[in-house]
């Protein structure tokens, strides 16, 4: 599976709509048949920084996204609302999806 994480850093004037402006760029990477999550969060330290963890079955399905109709689109629609380059980590890693977290353990009751 790729993992990656990637932060943006938005101009402020644009933190509040953000999200409007990566919909449709989201919403064609979620229906990617190799997509296994795409989900953005918002930084609860800088409000004008986004964090979007995404991760894709295999390297077939990270290539095809990268190379989708709508990767370059997302992208030049992100531009103009971004401060600096976003920074990225990337990686293949084991697995198919979420583990639960053994240090952390919830059971069932009260």
């Amino acid at each position: 599976m790729y993992f990656i994480v990637v932060k943006y850093q938005v101009k402020p004037e644009f933190a509040d709509v953000f999200i409007e402006h990566t919909a449709e760029f989201t919403e064609a990477t979620r229906a990617e048949p190799g997509n296994l999550w795409f989900e953005w969060s918002r930084s609860v330290e800088n409000p004008d920084e986004f964090v979007l963890v995404e991760a894709f079955a295999d390297d077939e399905a990270a290539s095809a996204h990268v190379g989708s109709e709508h990767f370059p689109k997302g992208l030049e629609a992100m531009r103009p609302l971004l401060v600096s380059t976003p920074k990225i980590v990337s990686r293949k890693v084991e697995g198919a999806g979420w583990d639960e977290m053994g240090e952390l353990r919830i059971d069932g009751g009260a």
